[in-house]
């Protein structure tokens, strides 16, 4: 176990338990040395030439063969002054995360193909009302932190689905927003909406509501969408989610080590690159990696263990904001082992402070999504915020007047003090502590099926406070407009 001091930021900040660091500052420092060395000997592959042409310029060296070599100098200068913070804000411009320090918050994940239907149990394409009905719930679930679409409709055409997953996300949750779009097109629509919704574009700089995921190819390679996404967040000092994706033993050496030191090559190339476009360019970091194919099946697991908590001491090892993943499980329905992956997943990326937590309710490896696998995840997050959180001790809560007053065999169920502090205990909302006769009179249900009912009671009445005129006229203009720009732009 480690210890952290957080840095100071706008948004509440919750007191917990030290923090679990996997790594050593050495194998931190051997590790961050690896990354340079391989920016300044191997070099990265970028597909955008206003990037190889700030890097150039910063001091890179550019091969015949378009590999371009970053400096480590260059690596320790964007290092010092990209921010140690980002702050992300509700609908109505409150603080909410602070992505700093200890500091965990969990959300959902997006674009899932495929949903498990928790009223027929049918695994099928996913729709536009569940984007709606998944956003509603994140909305409700008290320990989901921020929205993300967690659905990639299929009853759209798909230049839309993006636009409409942002549309969705602005109506049905005043929580602040992760954001994946497909291009820079939708990109840029998505923070217009965004801006209407702030009340403009500074509001939105000052106040930021979203956080654009930006989903890179591969360590050593960067696609030119991901790079212009880049370049333009870092422009309109917008956060900027820079998550490069290596995978052991297909696009990266199958050792953990050597995984993460390619990987993680690529993220300084990111943060160096926002850097030169704007100081303090504000870019969160990942927190997974290191993953690998399981080479028996050829899946990508979600939920397997020996990456845990790598990437996240990395980037505390940087003092960085951090975007990781846990929640999510390789089972395909939501039952014993999604739990299970759930559970361990998010309690070990929570130990090891991983800011903000996104894949809760994601099954199949990520191609399925369950609104009561979310459920069960909001009650693991619960769970894991008590079991984590600090334990106050001073005079009032060690009672010692009391247990002298009650004496060795006084009873303490009628003290006004258990009456006063009783609801400081953690007390479940869907796992079960009846007896089993209880437990039988009122049906016997399993933890999954309490699941169900209680996404359809919330999904029943809980509504989001609807948008301010100006802004659903706003994103409804945008809408119109990239529908009517994709009806006449030319099939390719």
């Amino acid at each position: 176990m480690g210890s952290f001091a957080p840095q100071a930021g706008g948004a509440p900040q919750v007191p917990r338990s030290p923090r679990y660091d996997r790594l050593t500052p050495d194998n931190c420092r051997r590790l961050h040395d690896a990354s340079l060395s391989i920016l300044e000997r191997t070099g990265v592959v970028l597909h955008d030439a206003e990037a190889v042409e700030r890097l150039a310029g910063a001091g890179a060296r550019v091969t015949d063969d378009g590999r371009v070599h970053v400096p480590g100098e260059l690596v320790e200068w964007a290092l010092g002054v990209a921010p140690h913070t980002v702050t992300l804000h509700d609908r109505l411009g409150a603080p909410r995360l602070a992505l700093e320090g200890d500091n965990v918050f969990f959300g959902p994940g997006s674009d899932c193909l495929h949903i498990v239907d928790h009223r027929t149990g049918e695994r099928r394409m996913a729709r536009l009302a569940d984007t709606r009905d998944g956003v509603t719930l994140v909305d409700a679930l008290p320990n989901m932190d921020f929205g993300m679409s967690m659905f990639l409709p299929s009853d759209v055409p798909p230049e839309m689905a993006d636009r409409e997953q942002m549309a969705i996300m602005l109506r049905h949750t005043t929580k602040p927003l992760v954001v994946v779009t497909y291009d820079v097109d939708a990109m840029l629509d998505a923070v217009a909406m965004a801006e209407a919704v702030a009340g403009g574009a500074e509001a939105l700089r000052e106040r930021p509501t979203i956080a654009l995921y930006i989903n890179v190819t591969r360590g050593l390679v960067h696609n030119g969408d991901s790079l212009r996404k880049l370049l333009i967040l870092a422009e309109r000092g917008l956060p900027a989610l820079w998550i490069p994706v290596t995978s052991g033993g297909t696009t990266g050496p199958v050792t953990m080590a050597g995984n993460v030191a390619l990987n993680n090559a690529g993220v300084l190339v990111g943060i160096v690159l926002a850097q030169l476009v704007r100081e303090g360019a504000p870019v969160v970091i990942p927190g997974f990696g290191g993953d690998a194919l399981d080479l028996r099946t050829m899946v990508d697991p979600y939920a397997e263990p020996d990456h845990r908590g790598v990437v996240p001491s990395l980037a505390h090892h940087y003092g960085l904001p951090m975007f990781s993943l846990a929640g999510g499980s390789d089972s395909k329905q939501p039952d014993q082992q999604a739990a299970t992956d759930a559970a361990l997943t998010m309690l070990v990326d929570a130990l090891a402070g991983g800011h903000l937590i996104h894949d809760s309710g994601y099954l199949e490896s990520g191609l399925t999504g369950s609104l009561a696998q979310l459920a069960i995840c909001d009650e693991i997050a619960a769970w894991i915020r008590a079991a984590i959180g600090p334990v106050i001790i001073d005079d009032e809560t060690l009672a010692l007047d009391l247990v002298d007053a009650l004496g060795p065999d006084g009873s303490f169920l009628e003290a006004q003090h258990t009456l006063d502090h009783y609801r400081e205990r953690w007390y479940p909302s869907l796992i079960d502590r009846l007896s089993h006769s209880a437990w039988m009179s009122r049906g016997g249900a399993t933890l999954g099926e309490r699941a169900t009912v209680r996404v359809e009671q919330l999904l029943a009445r809980h509504q989001a406070p609807p948008l301010p005129e100006p802004a659903e006229q706003a994103i409804a203009e945008i809408l119109n407009r990239a529908a009517a720009t994709a009806r006449t732009a030319p099939i390719p």
